[in-house]
């Protein structure tokens, strides 16, 4: 399995404090207050691309660092999270530590689920069709591949809580999820010799959550899995791949999978987005939790997919250019550390923005999509959309959003998923500031 890179370079900053309500909303006070109001004029503003300048503070060359030559299994020396961030015990940090900026709240403020509870999704009557969840498979290795356990995370819970520490298929993974990002991206917990369970440090990088693990209280970044700093400054952990898909198409796709409930411990307003009108594509980041400019190809907040191509070769691919042909192809060498060499992404609609309205599952169509490498029965395939679903050229097969043929010769094959991200350009583009926007 492939793990996504994550580039050490960012933007010097001055940080400008300002009140953090909404993540002072995730903690229990809603505010639907609509977000891009504030930043309309900021976006007037924007014209250069962001510069790639070192980063300042600490006087270390991040890049000349060998993290892999780090024994992280030892024992942890103190805590990044609520002491020194440049402690001697650990190792260089990947990125300098006043880049990260407070949220306005404590950790695990906001609260993240540990003893998760689930029902068959059968039984689910509090989510609508069009209703976002985030849809994870997992099983050990030596499970054939209809024993491998299917879990949905419904985002009306997730935009409460960020992190859930859970099992899935036997295998230790956390599946996190930032609203300010609109990322969700799930790990596998298991690193070296030691399980981590992960909370809500209340602080950000970039816009984007920053996790805490409880083992060594190092900072994680939650958009791809980088131990930013502490014990485990540098480190990578495994990438799951995980797919945002309406709930109609959970029940359609995986009919036997497993549903979080809203059953957490905590009392919050699941269904209540309490991000107002936060993804207006022309609407700024908040300037408190961002650093430097937003790269000006796209607009800030335009929703993207994202993935690492090749050898680290970051690639975004706009959803309304998908959107327009449903299926869009991702060249690249070597992609995904598969033998080849190009990716296939789909799009379909059917999926309301949790960020748009007040209310979760009413927010406007942003479609669904998946990435896969477009390879089954030893074949390469080249597909184009109808409105049955998705068709290979080659054997006319009929393949679904999640990558599932259902219809034809080679029903019953999957496509082997690819971790990606659906995001807003502003956070994509401040993680690899080297993306190829891919041409459509």
């Amino acid at each position: 399995m492939s793990n996504t890179r994550f580039s050490a370079v960012a933007p010097s900053v001055t940080v400008v404090v300002v009140a953090a309500a909404f993540l002072l909303s995730a903690c229990g006070r809603l505010d639907t207050a609509t977000a891009g109001e504030s930043d309309s004029s900021a976006a007037a503003d924007r014209g250069r691309e962001p510069e790639s300048s070192a980063v300042a503070g600490t006087g270390i060359d991040y890049s000349s660092i060998d993290y892999s030559s780090i024994d992280y299994d030892g024992e942890p020396g103190p805590s990044a999270l609520r002491g020194d961030r440049l402690a001697p015990e650990f190792p260089p940090p990947l990125i300098d530590p006043e880049l990260i900026v407070s949220g306005g709240v404590p950790p695990d403020a906001i609260v993240p689920v540990d003893d998760p509870t689930f029902m068959a999704v059968a039984d689910v009557r509090f989510l609508q069709p069009s209703e976002a969840v985030i849809v994870v498979e997992a099983g050990t290795e030596d499970d054939t591949e209809k024993d491998r356990e299917v879990k949905a995370y419904p985002v009306q819970i997730m935009i409460w809580h960020e992190i859930v520490n859970d099992v899935i298929g036997g295998v230790p993974v956390s599946v996190t999820y930032c609203p300010l990002c609109n990322s969700a991206v799930a790990f596998e917990r298991q690193l070296g010799d030691r399980l981590l369970d992960f909370g809500t440090s209340g602080e950000l990088y970039q816009s984007a959550l920053v996790m805490y693990d409880r083992q060594t209280e190092s900072l994680w970044a939650h958009f791809n899995g980088r131990g930013l700093v502490g014990h485990y400054a540098g480190a990578e952990l495994t990438v799951v791949p995980a797919q945002t898909m309406s709930f109609e198409q959970l029940v359609e796709e995986h009919p036997n999978a497993l549903v979080l409930t809203r059953d957490t411990g905590a009392s919050r307003a699941y269904g209540v987005n309490p991000y107002t009108g936060y993804d207006d594509e022309q609407s700024d980041p908040f300037d408190a939790f961002f650093a430097g400019e937003v790269d000006a190809r796209l607009d800030p907040k335009a929703r993207v997919v994202g993935l690492v191509v090749g050898h680290d070769e970051p690639v975004a691919v706009r959803i309304t250019d998908i959107d327009r042909s449903s299926v869009i192809e991702v060249p690249g060498s070597d992609a995904a550390g598969t033998d080849s060499g190009n990716l296939v992404v789909f799009h379909q609609p059917g999926l309301a923005s949790a960020l748009d309205r007040a209310a979760v599952a009413t927010g406007r169509d942003v479609g669904q999509t998946g990435v896969f490498v477009p390879r089954a029965d030893g074949g390469e395939l080249r597909f184009r959309a109808t409105d049955g679903g998705f068709v290979d050229e080659e054997t006319g097969s009929v393949w679904t959003i999640a990558g599932e043929a259902v219809e034809g010769p080679l029903a019953g094959s999957r496509l082997e998923p690819v971790p990606h991200l659906n995001t807003f350009w502003f956070a994509w583009s401040a993680y690899y500031p080297n993306t190829e926007i891919q041409e459509t």
